[in-house]
Order: C-alpha cells, then structure tokens, then sequence
C-alpha cells in the first residue's frame, strides 16, 4: 500500500476487488484514476503514482485485479476472458459513481485498457499506457519480427498444464523475485521488502494459476478477439515506454498512430519493462505534464533520480 492510501472491498461485477484508495485534494469523487496493474504484480506496483494523481485532484484506485491478492479467484481459464476484464473495469467504474474516468495501465492491465477505450466504455476520458503496444501492433509485429517471437516465449510456455505455476512457485516464488530483479536496469528499486510482497502474493494458494490464467484466456480467445477490428482510440493516450524492455521491442510503438486519435509517446532510455516501479520521479513529471496540458518534457530534459 502506498503513502495515503487504505485499502477497501469493492464489490464489482459479482466478485470482490481489494483496493488502495488514495482520496483527491479536495475531496472530489467524479474524477477517477483507475490504476490498472500487470503480470505478476499488484495494486502495490502504483504506490508512487497514487498520491501524485490524489494531489491533481484525482481520487484514485488501484485495484488487484481478478485472481491477485485478495480478490476474488474464479476457477477455470475462462474466467479470465478478455470480456470479463473488460466489463470488471466498468463495473468498478460504476461502483465508483464517477463522472470522468482516466485508465493508467501497465503491462496485462495496459492491454485490457486498450480494450476498454477500444470499445469506448462509460465516461472514459483519457488512457495512459505503460510497456504495451496496442494489441494490432503487437499482432502484427510478432508476425514479422523473429526477436519478438523469442522474447514472447514465455505466453508459450504459460500454456502447460501446472508446470509454470511449479516453476515460478517453487522456492518460495523466486521465479516471481527474478522476474522483477533479473529485468531491472536499476536493481536498487527492488530490493528485498518489495520483492517479498510479490512473493507473497504469488504464494496465495490458487494465486499463480490464477494469474498465468490471463495468458491461456487469451491465447484461447484468439487474434481475431485479442486484436479485433473494432481497434480505435479516440481519447487522449499518453504512451510511456521503458526501453529497455526484455520481454516488449521498442519497434512494437512505431504505428501506434495509425489507431490512436490523440497520442503522446514518450521513452525513456535505460529503464526496463518496469517503468513506474524503476523510473517513478520520471514517470510522473511526464504524467504530470501531460494531465496539465503542456509539453511533456522528453526523459534526458529530466534530472535523473
């Protein structure tokens, strides 16, 4: 949990959501940020963009999405269909009683953000993207870029029956401490205490096939489903990416304009995968900058942490 926040039960689309809340300056309540985490994070993963968006004025909530944390796990790959993601983040939407809603999504839930502003659901206003291209432009990519594909192993070998939750389970999770470690540029921003959240929370009992259950939903669902024709944004996107990202090329951004009506791309060099964990002061001067309106500064004109 981060400075300022507590955590409360949301009750959404029949299943219970954990979230941080991190109340706006002032008060407000029709604006919301709604903080999107990916594989194999957690709401914990927003901890330095929460109060910066409660300072703006927005009241914000990270939520651990289906199967993380102490929400709710619904058995069966299935229950991790992209339209069930989808229609959670209305649901919380809802619960919410906002008027405006701003998505902020990283990595899985940068992809059911897309969908979300793909299909243009309720009082939507703007989308920020952290590490994931729109889904057609990694569909397309992964067709002709042989470094993708290898890169992209892994959403392969999620697919086995039992054996990914054994290999990242065992050990105490280490697997889920590598992938945070191992990944990083700056290491120093994970050190043992975070790492044992994440830990922690992947040794929930049901939690890894839980959460590797994104991956088989939607390698069942299909392209034609992951990256449907229906594929416009039409509200303002800003786009951060982390370029050193082992698993995602920097190439997967190039055309990103072709769907996005209003886009904003920003990079920044010598960050990894885990850009709002690695780079937070970076981060969110540009999140600032952009909810402001002005210039958002690109990363060298940043002092560095």
């Amino acid at each position: 949990m981060g400075e300022g926040a507590a955590t409360r039960t949301i009750e959404a689309n029949g299943l219970s959501f954990e979230v941080d809340e991190y109340p706006a300056a002032g008060g407000g309540t029709e604006r919301l940020a709604l903080c999107l985490h990916g594989f194999p994070e957690s709401k914990y993963s927003w901890r330095f963009q929460g109060p910066l968006l409660a300072r703006l004025g927005w009241r914000v909530w990270a939520p651990n999405q289906r199967g993380y944390g102490a929400s709710s796990r619904p058995k069966g790959v299935s229950a991790y269909d992209i339209d069930h993601l989808v229609a959670d983040v209305e649901a919380l939407i809802a619960a919410s009683g906002a008027r405006e809603t701003m998505l902020v999504a990283h990595d899985w839930g940068a992809i059911v953000a897309w969908h979300c502003a793909m299909r243009k659901i309720r009082t939507l206003t703007r989308l920020v993207i952290m590490n994931v291209p729109h889904p057609v432009r990694f569909m397309e990519e992964i067709a002709v870029n042989k470094t993708q594909r290898r890169k992209s192993w892994y959403v392969a070998f999620f697919q086995l029956p039992w054996i990914p939750e054994w290999a990242l389970g065992r050990r105490r999770a280490q697997g889920i401490a590598d992938a945070f470690y191992n990944m990083a540029v700056d290491k120093s921003r994970f050190p043992a205490e975070v790492l044992e959240h994440y830990r922690a929370n992947a040794l929930i009992p049901g939690a890894l096939t839980a959460m590797i259950n994104w991956y088989r939903a939607a390698r069942k669902a299909g392209r034609a489903k992951m990256a449907p024709a229906q594929n416009r944004v039409g509200v303002p996107t800003l786009v951060v990416w982390g370029e050193e990202d082992t698993a995602l090329e920097k190439s997967l951004v190039a055309g990103t304009e072709r769907f996005v009506d209003d886009l904003t791309v920003r990079y920044l060099p010598g960050v990894s995968h885990w850009v709002q964990q690695e780079a937070p002061e970076t981060v969110n001067a540009m999140l600032e900058a952009w909810l402001a309106g002005g210039p958002v500064p690109e990363a060298a004109a940043l002092k560095s942490p």
